[in-house]
C-alpha cells in the first residue's frame, strides 16, 4: 500500500517585511507542487507589516516613491499596480509630491504585502502561527522550537528573520531613565502622546526616526520648541530634484581598503559635479553596487567604515519623503526646530522638568538646559541583537550563533547560514534580513531586503535538497 513522505518543514521566525517576503517566494517557487511545509511564526494578527509598517501613524510615509516599492525583484511596479487597483490613496490627498511620485503611507505597503500572501495562506501553502516563540534548539538533525506556551513544533530547516532591537537608552540618561516624559522607544504606537502641545523638547538622534518623531508631534499640534542633537549635527537628506541615474563605477575594480573606496567616492562626486549631478547619483551607484565593494573589504576595512562612515552614509542613503522635508523644513526655517553637533553631558531631574547639559560637539563648551520631554531615536540597537530577545540569548550560549565581528547583527556566511560560536555553520539554520548585512552589506532598503529574502528561499531550498529526498510517494515492496 503507498504510503506519504511527510512534508520537511520550514521555519520562519518573524513573520514582518523579511520574514513574510521569505515565505512569498518559498511559496511561489514551489508552484502547484508542494515540496515543503512553509511555517510562520509570527504573534502579530498580519503577516508583512512588521514594526515599519504597522505603524498607523499618518505622518509616516515610506521613504522612496511607490512604483520603487515591490515584493517582486523583477516586477517593481507591482505596489504601484495595487495602488492603483485598490484605489489605496483616494482618501490620502498628501501622498503624492509636486512631481506626481507616490508616497503612500508604511501601513499601506504593509496592506500592499499582507494582500500578496493572502492566496498562499488561504490555499495553505503559507502556514501563520500567531505565537512567540521561546526556544530553537537543536534536534538530532532536525530543529525543535517551542513556544510561549510550551507547544513544540519540529522543523527541517529555521529561518530567522527576527526584528531589530529596540534603541539602547543612551547610558548619559540612565539617571533619568524612569521620567515619564524619556521615550525610550518612539516606535511603539502612542509613544508620543505623553508629550504636551507646548513641551519643550529634545530628541537625542537625527536620523529617520527623528524625522518620524518630529512630523508625529506636529500632526498632534505640538507648538513648542525642539532641539534635535547627533555627535555630528547632520539630518537626513531629501531625494533628488530631479531623476539621475546612478554614476559611478566601484565593482569592476572593487577597493580593499576603506580609506582607498572613500578617496574613489569623493572623485566620483566631483566628477558627477562637474556633469551637473547631485550626490544623489554617486550615493545610488555604491548602494547599487553594495555587495559586491563590502564582499571586498576585509574584516577591519569593514569595521573601519562602520565605526567611521556610517553616520555620513545613513543621512544620505536612507532619505525622507518630500512631505517629511517639508515639516522638517519649515520647522527649521520659523525656529521651532534647531538642530546641534552635540552630546549629553550630564542631565538631572529639575521637578517636573529635565536638566540636561549639552557638550558641543566642536567647540567642547557645555550649555545647560531644561526640556520638559526626551525622545530617543538612536536607532536600533544592532550589536546586541542577541541579547534581545531569550531565545535568541539562549542560543548564543548554546553556540549555534554568534555576533557579526562588524556590529552589525547575526554572523552568518555567504549562504546566509548562521555561524555558530566556533565560526562553523549552523546547518539548517538561516538568517534573512537586516541582519545579516555584516555579511552581505547593503540590505537596509527594501529591493536589497527583498532580493536577499528570494536569495535565502533558494538557499533554503538548496540544503533541503542536498540534505533528504524531497516528498515522493513509498511504494511497500
Amino acid at each position: 500500500m503507498p504510503s506519504i513522505r511527510p512534508l520537511p518543514v520550514i521555519a520562519i521566525v518573524g513573520g514582518g517585511f523579511s520574514g513574510a517576503a521569505m515565505a512569498l517566494h518559498l511559496a511561489k517557487s514551489s508552484g502547484t507542487v508542494r515540496h515543503a511545509r512553509i511555517v510562520v511564526f509570527e504573534p502579530r494578527e498580519r503577516l508583512g507589516a512588521g514594526l515599519a509598517y504597522s505603524t498607523t501613524e499618518a505622518t509616516h510615509r515610506i521613504n522612496v516613491p511607490a512604483n520603487k516599492m515591490s515584493l517582486y525583484p523583477d516586477d517593481p511596479e507591482s505596489f504601484a499596480r495595487y495602488l492603483d487597483r485598490t484605489n489605496a490613496l483616494a482618501e490620502d490627498a498628501d501622498a503624492y509630491d509636486g512631481k506626481g511620485s507616490a508616497y503612500p503611507q508604511r501601513a499601506v505597503f504593509g496592506a500592499y504585502v499582507a494582500a500578496e500572501l493572502a492566496p498562499y495562506l488561504s490555499s495553505g501553502a503559507v502556514e501563520h502561527r500567531r505565537v512567540a516563540i521561546a526556544a530553537v534548539e537543536r534536534s538530532g538533525s532536525r530543529w525543535s522550537l517551542q513556544d510561549a506556551s510550551g507547544a513544540t513544533y519540529i522543523a527541517d530547516a529555521v529561518a530567522l528573520a527576527v526584528s531589530h532591537p529596540m534603541p539602547a537608552l543612551p547610558s548619559s540618561l540612565a539617571p533619568i531613565r524612569l521620567h515619564p516624559k524619556v521615550v525610550g522607544d518612539a516606535t511603539k504606537p502612542g509613544a508620543l502622546d505623553v508629550i504636551g502641545t507646548g513641551d519643550r523638547v529634545l530628541v537625542v538622534g537625527n536620523g529617520l526616526t527623528a524625522a518620524d518623531v518630529i512630523c508625529g508631534l506636529q500632526e498632534r499640534g505640538h507648538e513648542g520648541p525642539i532641539l534635535s542633537i547627533s555627535r555630528r549635527g547632520m539630518r537626513s537628506q531629501g531625494h533628488a530634484p530631479t531623476v539621475q541615474e546612478p554614476f559611478g563605477d566601484f565593482s569592476s575594480k572593487p577597493s580593499h581598503r576603506a580609506s582607498h573606496l572613500l578617496r574613489r567616492v569623493r572623485l566620483a562626486l566631483k566628477a558627477a559635479e562637474a556633469e551637473g549631478l547631485t550626490w544623489h547619483a554617486v550615493i545610488d551607484a555604491v548602494r547599487s553596487q553594495g555587495q559586491v565593494i563590502w564582499h571586498s573589504l576585509p574584516l577591519a576595512e569593514r569595521r573601519r567604515l562602520v565605526r567611521s562612515v556610517r553616520p555620513y552614509w545613513d543621512v544620505h542613503r536612507f532619505r525622507i519623503a518630500p512631505q517629511v522635508k517639508a515639516v522638517l523644513d519649515e520647522a527649521i526655517a520659523t525656529g521651532r526646530l534647531q538642530i546641534r553637533a552635540a552630546y549629553i553631558d550630564a542631565v538631572a531631574e529639575r521637578g517636573s522638568a529635565i536638566s540636561v547639559t549639552l557638550r558641543d560637539r566642536r567647540r567642547q563648551t557645555l550649555t545647560p538646559m531644561d526640556f520638559d520631554a526626551v525622545v530617543v531615536t538612536t536607532g536600533p540597537a544592532h550589536g546586541g541583537v542577541l541579547s534581545s530577545q531569550p531565545f535568541l540569548a539562549r542560543m548564543q550560549a548554546a553556540g549555534l550563533l554568534s555576533a557579526c565581528p562588524t556590529g552589525l547583527g547575526i554572523a552568518c556566511d555567504l549562504r546566509a547560514t548562521a555561524l555558530g560560536a566556533d565560526g562553523r555553520p549552523s546547518e539548517g539554520l538561516f538568517i534573512v534580513g537586516p541582519l545579516a548585512r555584516g555579511t552581505f552589506g547593503e540590505l537596509m532598503g527594501l529591493p536589497q531586503v527583498t532580493e536577499h529574502a528570494v536569495f535565502v528561499a533558494a538557499q533554503v531550498q538548496q540544503f533541503l535538497a542536498d540534505n533528504q529526498e524531497l516528498p515522493a510517494f513509498d511504494r511497500a515492496s
